[in-house]
């Protein structure tokens, strides 16, 4: 079978990290797309071109693409791409790993260490960064990102464009709002709201109306 062809949406230190992943994946990277600075398709990127976006979409025919920014903000790229015609590849490291009994939704990146138990559901494009643990019957929305080292529980759901960050932790049967931001070494208890951050063991909220990240 030949190797599939990717393009990462991104050009900043995280699409480094996910054109490295998607190797290690099997996919021949092909280069790197940006859609807000023209001035960064000037010099390759590792050796690789950076396309704009509007110029990469000849390659929607031949080559899926993954986008690899951490906000969850990265609806935008990913709807410019699908625009254009592109399809979306689902990178998941050799070193994760999900169970047969759960699934992983198109352009989601599924980083190394990562570990998915059995019954859960992983929405589109959601980032499950390096060593991020995802328990049994529980359900991550699309656009997720949750960093490094979160552990989320068995029963639990994180909303859609949620952020959990470094080292957080979701306990079981607890939801996660929608757009809601989770601070780093959190301890999630209790049910979080849409739209608010929450820091601290146990977390609380210390703010609402947030736009996560």
């Amino acid at each position: 079978m030949a190797t599939q062809k990717l393009l990462i949406l991104g050009t900043w230190m995280l699409a480094l990290e996910v054109a490295d992943l998607a190797a290690d994946a099997g996919f021949e990277i092909s280069g790197f797309v940006e859609n807000l600075d023209p001035e960064r398709c000037v010099e390759p990127l590792e050796g690789l071109p950076v396309h704009w976006i509007d110029d990469a979409a000849a390659f929607a025919g031949t080559h899926l693409a993954v986008c690899a920014l951490g906000t969850t903000h990265r609806y935008r790229f990913v709807e410019q791409a699908a625009r254009l015609g592109f399809r979306f590849a689902t990178v998941v490291h050799p070193s994760a790993r999900i169970s047969t009994r759960s699934r992983v939704g198109e352009g989601a990146i599924v980083s190394a260490g990562a570990v998915i138990a059995a019954y859960s559901s992983i929405g589109r494009h959601v980032l499950l960064n390096r060593g991020v643990l995802i328990g049994h019957h529980t359900e991550i929305g699309d656009y997720v990102s949750i960093q490094p080292g979160a552990n989320v529980a068995g029963v639990c759901t994180i909303g859609e464009r949620a952020f959990v960050a470094m080292g957080a932790v979701v306990i079981d049967h607890v939801k996660v709002g929608a757009g809601s931001i989770v601070g780093a070494g959190a301890v999630v208890t209790k049910d979080v709201p849409e739209k608010v951050q929450v820091v601290g063991v146990p977390a609380r909220v210390v703010k609402e109306n947030v736009e996560a990240r």
